[in-house]
């Protein structure tokens, strides 16, 4: 079975959306609708950063989906051109249909590596960041950098007050033990990645990830920070995390 809906010619694609997960929280809106087409402003919230993407020249997109991924597939198409914006070419990876699950975080972007370029983007596809700038300018500085990852802080929300991570002035992604007061920022999902930071020989699948294997995010991000590969910065701009219907509510408001 082949893993996408493209050729093996055709080009990889520049960033991924993250489009599988239940969202639990959100029930019972999601349990007819995936959580990331659940409208935000008028339009599906996974929409919004499809869109700031393409606006910064990343118009080839891999989406991975899982539960009622279908619609979303269906809903996209394989191209899709929004006004002013250049046209998007999309790829799936439907962890739902091979595997009958979402693979989680890792476990996903595992199975999508191969169609995915050598550095490419992250998004979370439920995070609403409307103004974020995806830039070729952040590709190129992370690309010369050395580093396995770069991601994007935000100051630590109501809803996550202790925080993720920490930051050194040096920009270094600091693994500070729970309850530590410098864990000052949540990670917004948004993040640079190369291929090795995927592929070391303690990874938890193989590139591809043919078995389905799940595995979460987290852990790897902490070991590489512990080895000092990851960077990151600030952003300040408007972000929202839409957990719950409460927060989806306050966005529509």
């Amino acid at each position: 079975m082949a893993f996408f809906n493209r050729t093996d010619s055709a080009p990889a694609a520049a960033a991924m959306v993250l489009a599988a997960g239940r969202g639990e929280r959100m029930r019972p809106l999601t349990d007819s609708t995936p959580k990331p087409l659940l409208p935000v402003h008028g339009q599906p919230l996974m929409q919004w950063p499809m869109q700031a993407l393409a606006r910064g020249g990343f118009t080839r997109q891999l989406v991975n989906t899982a539960w009622l991924g279908e619609q979303i597939a269906a809903h996209f198409g394989d191209r899709v051109r929004w006004a002013g914006l250049p046209e998007v070419q999309i790829a799936y990876s439907h962890e739902g249909h091979d595997f009958g699950r979402a693979l989680e975080t890792a476990g996903g972007i595992l199975r999508a590596l191969p169609a995915l370029q050598e550095v490419f983007w992250v998004v979370a596809g439920d995070v609403f960041a409307p103004d974020f700038a995806f830039s070729a300018e952040a590709v190129q500085r992370f690309a010369a950098s050395g580093r396995q990852a770069h991601l994007w802080l935000v100051p630590n929300p109501a809803h996550n007050l202790k925080g993720d991570f920490g930051l050194a002035a040096d920009g270094q992604v600091l693994n500070l033990p729970a309850g530590d007061a410098g864990r000052q920022y949540t990670f917004s999902t948004i993040a640079l990645y190369r291929h090795s930071f995927f592929t070391r020989s303690d990874a938890p699948a193989p590139a591809g990830n043919p078995e389905g294997v799940s595995a979460p995010l987290a852990p790897m991000l902490r070991a590489a920070m512990d080895r000092g590969e990851v960077s990151g910065e600030v952003y300040t701009g408007a972000w929202t995390d839409v957990g719950t219907p409460e927060r989806l509510a306050q966005l529509n408001a």
